[in-house]
């Protein structure tokens, strides 16, 4: 299992969101690019991406942020947030990026996202963002009934690289991260999973590596990181058995 840090990138900043409420925004750094350098550096072997602006407007709105995270980060990245045809994938991949999230597109067009991965195999990961076990779209703005599991079900066999299944109402809020939704989905499909959403401490990372489900591939962490919480090495080690002490 991988620590992957996000990078959200909001007016080209680097923030965090609070539940995904966009009147609940911190900014951490005015340069997205030298965080992603800074979490390279501490060892990170992936970064995660998104354009938050772009979540909500269905379209790329802060491209030129992630250019230069993609020109520098010197790891593979993740990138998300307002991917909704063919012409948005092919630039972020031409620029660099590891991956393309799609998330809205796959509950609203699932024929693009068959598209994609029919183009770009192994290159594309569908996004779940779900509140109270719902699907959530439009950069979480919009809530549905349908499930997560039944959405990731439906593209079982599409040949996606993995799922990033976040729980909304933990993410930003350093309350833990809901393993076992994660787990629910995990066992559910046959597709890798990268936990998101919650992360609050070393102990959250010690748990998921002690569940040893190799079917969860990764975890992304966030606010943990940029307030202190989580120590990006120390999670490092944790993710890869070297459980520290708890006190």
């Amino acid at each position: 299992m991988i620590i992957i840090p996000a990078i959200d990138v909001k007016d080209g900043k680097c923030v965090r969101l609070r539940q995904g409420d966009f009147s609940r925004v911190t900014v951490y750094s005015a340069d997205p690019a030298e965080m992603a350098r800074k979490w390279r550096d501490m060892g990170a072997q992936r970064i995660h991406v998104v354009d938050l602006d772009g979540s909500r407007e269905g379209r790329p709105v802060n491209a030129g942020a992630i250019r230069l995270i993609l020109e520098d980060a010197g790891v593979p990245v993740e990138v998300g947030g307002g991917i909704r045809n063919m012409e948005t994938v092919e630039t972020y991949l031409g620029m660099g990026a590891g991956w393309v999230i799609l998330g809205t597109s796959a509950l609203k067009d699932g024929d693009f996202l068959r598209e994609a991965c029919r183009r770009y195999p192994g290159r594309i990961i569908l996004g779940i963002d779900a509140k109270d076990g719902n699907v959530a779209v439009e950069g979480w703005t919009e809530n549905t009934d349908r499930s997560a599991a039944s959405l990731a079900k439906k593209y079982e066999e599409i040949g996606l690289h993995a799922i990033v299944y976040t729980d909304i109402m933990r993410d930003g809020m350093e309350t833990g991260v809901n393993v076992e939704a994660t787990v629910k989905i995990a066992e559910s499909v046959n597709i890798p999973i990268i936990a998101s959403g919650g992360v609050s401490g070393i102990r959250d990372i010690e748990r998921l590596a002690e569940i040893a489900d190799p079917r969860i591939i990764g975890v992304i962490t966030g606010k943990a990181l940029y307030t202190g919480a989580l120590d990006l090495r120390e999670a490092i080690r944790a993710s890869q058995g070297k459980f520290i002490q708890s006190s």
